[in-house]
């Protein structure tokens, strides 16, 4: 066998899938605070904050759990997009902080 047989396989649409998980799971939050979908059940905004950040986490660290499996999983794939959906979800919600710390100390509220 030539070294181009040896190579692990390349799983695109499995990685894509794996990256949609965390995506949606982050959009349905996202949706649901904006609806007000468990506003009757007591969540606010913090609620909804501790979801966010919660499934961005737990995407990365499930992810980095499916790396470890034996080559040639398709799961590895999976894990590969995992960490980064959950990674996008975290990048997000730095810069959501900046923004809205940049928004207070440009504005002239006094608490």
């Amino acid at each position: 066998m030539n070294e181009l047989d040896q190579r692990k396989p390349k799983r695109p649409g499995v990685a894509f899938a794996g990256f949609l998980v965390p995506v949606v799971l982050l959009g349905l939050v996202v949706l649901g605070l904006s609806r007000q979908v468990f506003w009757d059940t007591g969540w606010r905004a913090g609620e909804y904050a501790y979801a966010f950040a919660g499934i961005a986490i737990g995407a990365i660290l499930v992810g980095c759990v499916l790396r470890i499996l034996p080559p040639g999983s398709p799961w590895k794939s999976f894990g590969s997009g995992m960490v980064l959906g959950g990674t996008l979800g975290i990048v997000l919600t730095i810069v959501i902080g900046v923004v809205i710390m940049i928004a207070f100390s440009q504005s002239n509220w006094t608490f």
